[in-house]
């Protein structure tokens, strides 16, 4: 897929994305840059101001909208949630495992980056439970 996002500061992003969740970074100019996530093509675009964010409850937690992320391996996702936490990030919702037992069980976290666009990486321990009813 391709998504492009809004960020406030440039240098803010190159930062998160690049150091903290270390992805390979492309092209870029003074008011773009191009990420490698995980194979797909993310932009991050210089758009200052941003609109108020909205939640729905899942689960018990309020999930922020609009929000992006990945489907990682379990292995994956904790890797990433231990290199979350000794960056210092703050979760908007820790990384648990939600819907257990249940239809579509799996790992999940919500974390914003700087500019307070919501990601969420999650991962499933049977990929045959990701559009399970």
């Amino acid at each position: 897929f391709h998504l492009a996002v809004p960020v406030d500061d440039l240098d803010l992003a190159r930062h998160f994305y690049g150091e903290v969740l270390g992805l390979e970074q492309g092209r870029s100019s003074d008011t773009w840059i191009d990420w490698n996530l995980h194979g797909h093509q993310f932009v991050t675009h210089l758009a200052p101001g941003r609109s108020e964010g909205i939640h729905n409850p899942v689960d018990g937690h309020d999930v922020p909208v609009p929000h992006f992320g990945l489907l990682l391996t379990v292995t994956g996702f904790h890797e990433l949630a231990d290199r979350l936490r000794a960056a210092g990030t703050t979760f908007v919702i820790e990384p648990y495992l939600r819907f257990e037992g249940l239809p579509g069980e799996q790992w999940t976290m919500f974390l914003r980056d700087p500019a307070g666009n919501a990601l969420e990486f999650k991962a499933f321990a049977d990929d045959d439970q990701v559009f399970a009813v």
